[in-house]
């Protein structure tokens, strides 16, 4: 029984470590396109230039959920401050429980992840803004292990498959990542 139990944390740990959104994926950069916004002053805002911002601010986010899920895992530490530094709810509390289920079974994630992002979509105009991002998660040297020995937990290998998320802008200006899924269904 707790072997399974910890097979099941084993992959929602990966699931959610590797993560991004339970978005369709798509392939190739799509953007939504957004009329020319205004700023206070009555100057026009240059929509391309939002949009780069946009991306390069998601892909910093999704990174440091990246490396923030990554450590702690590492270190068993679902209340990690850095954590919520990327990572927002529903997205956030799904982190941290798979976190605490592998601390409590007596695992912790070690190793490392490689990750090549790209945005497949910007949605400026919704409220609030959006950005979806697909990535080919590699999680062979990411694996999950028993505290005490450091031996490899059964069935909690990894392998590269499809990751989506979705990096949200929040009111006072941080874009989080705040839902996200590895798709294992979809190997790249």
């Amino acid at each position: 029984m707790r072997g399974r139990q910890l097979r099941r944390a084993a992959i929602c740990l990966l699931a959610v470590a590797a993560a991004a959104p339970v978005t369709a994926c798509a392939s190739g950069q799509e953007a939504v396109e957004r009329p020319t916004a205004t700023h206070d002053d009555g100057q026009r805002a240059d929509p391309d230039v939002e949009r780069l911002a946009a991306e390069k601010a998601a892909l910093d986010a999704y990174s440091g959920y990246l490396e923030a899920s990554r450590t702690a895992s590492g270190r068993s530490d679902p209340r990690a401050p850095e954590l919520s530094r990327f990572i927002a709810d529903p997205l956030l509390t799904r982190v941290q429980l798979s976190i605490r289920d592998a601390k409590e079974h007596g695992a912790m994630r070690t190793g490392t992840l490689k990750s090549d992002p790209t945005v497949t979509a910007v949605s400026l105009d919704t409220k609030p803004a959006t950005v979806e991002i697909q990535d080919c998660l590699d999680t062979t040297g990411y694996q999950l292990v028993y505290a005490k020995n450091k031996r490899v937990v059964p069935g909690s290998g990894g392998g590269k498959h499809i990751s989506t998320a979705t990096a949200t802008r929040y009111p006072d200006g941080r874009w989080l990542i705040s839902s996200g899924a590895l798709h294992r269904e979809q190997p790249c």
